[in-house]
């Protein structure tokens, strides 16, 4: 079988380089490493030789295979080198002018009809290629750590860019095994862009007092089945990658509020606080293992009060079957008695507003969050105000426990956690299919291998409903004052009309 790219060179043999040096040999090429620190390359070669050494005592290849993977190693000392490649990838520093240096060097030697690639996560590609001569050859090739379990490759195009360039890229990227999506030259292409939601909007909600670090965490993980929450994925990518890539993304895109950072990190990271590699972040590390605290225990109560349910609750007709289940004593009437608890079920409204829009006394209401249908969920999340007592607090919280399931109790905030979120990842990613980065399939592909997300945004916003992750941005946007929450046009206008997210008849 004929290989896109025979010979190819690798420049900057770290993790990423040896990821991709690594699969690239997997898929039968010639790989030249090329490092500028002394005695670097060799010990790429030694490390990926080891490593399939390793796969031989496992039994999962033979001592023929790994001595053929070794082969096609070769460590070179010049770019001169690497003038007989076909393709040539750069895994370097991020920064531009060192970038651009390397690829006028490379021109310089490589054959006219060779490819080259940068694995850039955050800087132009156009501006990369901008000095060069024939700018058209060069793309992104954007793979993520760890290489060869990250399934996932953007393939992207600068201003200048031959399509068939992206072509024999993506073409190459499935001989990897890899899945390539095509993506335009914006701040954070795909992936990194997509994911601005997750991590900046629970940082504001932790910045707006509604609920620590671990309690964010537990609900977005049993609500929705996110595998890590935010901040536990921080942790693991550590403070010192992650928000250099928020204030690049932000500033790139001229402070647009979607991608607003978080003082909250800007100030770990000056103290030093990144992150589970140095055993404190978030959470505390003991022997690797997060110090978790403990939830609260759920209230002792003798007397549950009768329950009354606002006739504009999300999802009325579950929630009365749900307090049926639990035994609760259900009140009917047009408005609650003095002695009821008043529950209320908004959609990116505060408990605060609906309590005064709705004319119920802010002392006996509470709210709980019914965008994810009850049955689907591990974790019910209340809500209180800040004139809730503590005795109407501790009985709904005893109450929705009665079954054993988990309860989150949180302080008022527009939307909850999950809502607010959820909206948020949304959508972004409708103005991602809004701008034309990607097609709407390649971006689901991107997100779920190379964030790990249960599903696509997409496909989250269709699971729980275009128009209600409308009316939780609108009324966000209410609550709050701010542009951040405002609806992508794309979002807007197939929500109002009914129409599918994810499944897109494309132009």
């Amino acid at each position: 079988m004929k290989i896109q790219f025979p010979n190819i060179g690798i420049v900057g043999t770290g993790a990423m380089g040896r990821g991709i040096a690594q699969i690239a040999a997997q898929a039968g090429s010639q790989v030249f490493l090329l490092d500028a620190n002394p005695g670097a390359a060799q010990a790429a070669q030694a490390a990926l030789q080891e490593q399939w050494a390793k796969l031989v005592a496992k039994g999962r290849i033979d001592a023929d295979q790994a001595s053929a993977l070794a082969a096609r190693l070769h460590p070179v000392q010049a770019v001169t080198d690497l003038a007989g490649c076909d393709l040539v990838v750069e895994a370097i520093v991020e920064r531009l002018d060192v970038k651009k240096t390397l690829f006028a060097e490379l021109e310089a030697v490589v054959r006219s009809d060779a490819v080259l690639a940068t694995n850039t996560s955050s800087l132009s590609v156009t501006s990369i290629g901008a000095g060069l001569q024939r700018p058209e050859r060069l793309a992104g090739f954007h793979f993520f750590n760890p290489v060869p379990l990250m399934k996932v490759v953007e393939v992207i195009a600068g201003l200048k860019t031959d399509a068939a360039v992206c072509t024999a890229l993506a073409a190459y990227a499935k001989e990897m095994g890899h899945t390539p999506v095509q993506a335009q030259d914006t701040p954070g292409f795909i992936v990194n862009h997509a994911g601005r939601g997750f991590g900046t909007e629970a940082l504001r909600i932790v910045g707006e007092g509604v609920a620590d670090f671990a309690t964010i965490d537990r609900i977005l993980r049993d609500q929705v089945g996110f595998k890590l929450g935010p901040f536990e994925l921080m942790d693991l990518t550590a403070l010192d990658v992650s928000h250099p890539v928020m204030e690049s993304i932000y500033r790139q895109y001229y402070d647009e509020p979607r991608f607003r950072p978080s003082v909250i990190t800007a100030q770990r990271l000056a103290g030093g606080m990144v992150g589970k590699k140095v055993g404190e972040g978030f959470y505390r590390y003991i022997d690797g293992a997060a110090q978790v605290p403990a939830e609260p225990p759920v209230p002792v109560v003798a007397d549950i009060p009768p329950v009354w349910v606002s006739p504009r609750a999300a999802r009325r007709a579950e929630l009365y079957q749900l307090l049926k289940d639990l035994g609760a004593t259900i009140e009917t009437g047009q408005s609650p008695s003095p002695h009821a608890l008043t529950l209320v079920a908004p959609l990116g409204f505060d408990i605060t507003t609906v309590a005064v829009v709705e004319r119920l006394d802010p002392a006996r209401t509470i709210g709980i969050d019914m965008l994810v249908e009850d049955a689907a969920t591990k974790r019910r999340v209340l809500a209180t105000n800040p004139a809730t007592r503590v005795d109407i607090r501790n009985a709904a919280h005893a109450l929705f426990a009665r079954d054993g399931k988990a309860v989150s109790v949180i302080r008022d905030s527009g939307g909850f956690v999950t809502q607010r979120v959820v909206a948020t990842i949304v959508n972004i990613a409708a103005d991602i299919c809004q701008q034309g980065i990607c097609s709407p399939k390649d971006l689901e592909t991107a997100v779920t291998l190379g964030l790990g997300y249960p599903q696509g945004p997409l496909a989250m916003g269709d699971r729980w409903g275009p128009t209600n992750i409308l009316e939780v941005l609108f009324n966000m946007q209410t609550v709050y004052g701010d542009t951040r929450y405002r609806p992508s046009p794309w979002l807007r206008r197939r929500g109002a009309i009914g129409l599918s997210l994810s499944h897109v008849e494309e132009a």
